[in-house]
């Protein structure tokens, strides 16, 4: 049975939790889907019985600091792996073009030679473009260009053992144009950045985030099984699932997750 790890639920300049990322795991593999903006990402992946020497695909949504600086600090590590041979296969990163070109951008101007030697002989990026179907950890994934107003972001969509659908959001309000690809899914993942009555606190619509509020009425019209939300500001953290279940319900009628920090989530 497929289940979620919530590694990081913040958004993109949380200090006091992680940036969202989380482990998608089927069976006895998993796919790490973004990696945050820090070496945080090596810790959480330790607290969950993960060495990076275990890591072989990783999913990035888009070209942001916050989902693709955390791979940095992994790629700093992994190379010294792979330049001693200890780290067996290759590491599989499915991603965009603007993802696809800034990572060997960044790593081969902060890393020595010959680690970057290393990298490149034992990493396999793989360009997505809107529905690109490709598989991995034993399932079928099909990539969804969101239409963001920002970078090119990428979601995906996922058919699970249990012949149940996830689709996986990205980071900004979703765009209408997506609504078909995404109706009458089992589980869908959104972004929301506050509760509504803080709107006017987080300026969410300045960012093409949500608030609790409208993503739960826009995602009620289209018989959504399970809204998963994700990406929060931190000021409610010790009662953050609280609140905004109780503003969520109010016009989801369905069943509404707001993950902790580490959370897992049995799909």
């Amino acid at each position: 049975m497929a289940n979620i790890k919530m590694l990081g639920t913040g958004h993109g300049f949380v200090f006091d939790i992680y940036n969202t990322c989380f482990l998608l795991k089927n069976e006895n593999d998993f796919l790490l889907v973004d990696t945050g903006g820090g070496a945080e990402i090596v810790r959480r992946l330790k607290m969950c019985n993960i060495e990076l020497k275990d890591v072989h695909n990783i999913f990035i949504s888009h070209c942001h600091t916050d989902h693709i600086l955390g791979l940095m600090w992994m790629l700093k590590r992994m190379s010294k792996l792979f330049a001693k041979g200890t780290y067996d296969g290759k590491l599989n990163i499915y991603c965009n073009d603007e993802v696809a070109k800034a990572i060997p951008g960044l790593y081969s101007n902060l890393f020595p030679t010959t680690r970057v030697q290393a990298l490149n002989e034992n990493i396999n990026i793989h360009i997505l473009s809107d529905g690109d179907k490709f598989e991995t950890i034993g399932l079928d994934f099909t990539a969804i260009d969101m239409k963001a107003k920002k970078n090119t972001l990428l979601g995906f969509e996922v058919n699970l053992d249990n012949n149940k659908r996830l689709c996986f959001l990205g980071d900004e309000e979703c765009n209408p144009e997506i609504y078909p690809k995404i109706k009458n899914a089992d589980y869908i993942m959104h972004e929301a950045f506050c509760l509504d009555s803080e709107q006017e606190i987080f300026k969410p619509y300045e960012h093409k985030h949500s608030t609790v509020k409208s993503v739960c009425k826009k995602m009620n019209n289209l018989n959504i099984k399970n809204l998963i939300l994700y990406h929060t500001e931190e000021t409610h953290i010790s009662n953050r699932k609280e609140l905004y279940i109780n503003e969520g319900k109010e016009y989801f009628t369905n069943n509404i997750i707001v993950p902790d920090e580490m959370e897992e989530i049995v799909l």
